[in-house]
């Protein structure tokens, strides 16, 4: 692993210091990390908001036309896209919910892609404007096998960092842990 320059580490569990997710990936970025890499951290384990109706108003408003309350509506949003933009490397801390990722998670993916900022459309096809990013992604569940097919959570979340320009993606997974506790983590600790 590469050592990272500026760190955007996402945790997504409601468990918080109870997390398997985040302890993972506590171990992830301290092997990526070098003695002068930053850390932005984004908790978003109590919720994050969705958008609305008055969200996806003033998105679809030219920025130097919009009201102060559309540029309220924006400001989470342009805060979550500007750290994503500031990091070379996320660590996203991805617990498998019901075959699928946290609706905190979800919630900040909504808030982040946005057409025109984080991806354009094109004749060709939609292209993501975050390239030269790398991504790790702690994954963990208590059933779920990671790759397999009740788990709805790991390609999506590859295909939507895709869809805004990241594709240097490793999965580090520590799946089925209620069958094999240690070796779910030995599997993990040697990816």
């Amino acid at each position: 692993m590469a050592h990272a320059s500026h760190i955007l580490r996402i945790d997504t569990s409601a468990l918080h210091e109870a997390s398997a997710s985040r302890a993972l990936a506590d171990r992830i970025a301290d092997r990526i990390s070098g003695p002068d890499t930053q850390v932005t951290q984004r908790d978003l384990g109590d919720g994050i908001p969705g958008i609305s109706g008055p969200w996806l108003a003033a998105n679809f408003t030219p920025a130097d036309a919009r009201t102060p309350d559309q540029s309220a509506a924006l400001a989470l949003s342009d805060t979550l896209i500007q750290e994503l933009k500031e990091a070379d490397t996320l660590v996203i801390s991805l617990p498998i919910y019901n075959f699928g990722i946290p609706s905190a998670l979800k919630a900040w993916i909504d808030q982040i892609a946005r057409a025109g900022i984080t991806f354009k459309y094109t004749d060709t096809g939609p292209i993501g404007l975050l390239d030269g990013k790398r991504a790790y992604i702690s994954v963990t569940s208590g059933g779920t096998e990671v790759g397999g097919p009740i788990d709805f959570a790991t390609g999506y979340l590859k295909h939507v960092l895709g869809f805004v320009g990241i594709t240097d993606v490793q999965i580090i997974a520590s799946d089925k842990r209620i069958m094999d506790p240690e070796g779910s983590a030995a599997k993990a600790d040697a990816a």
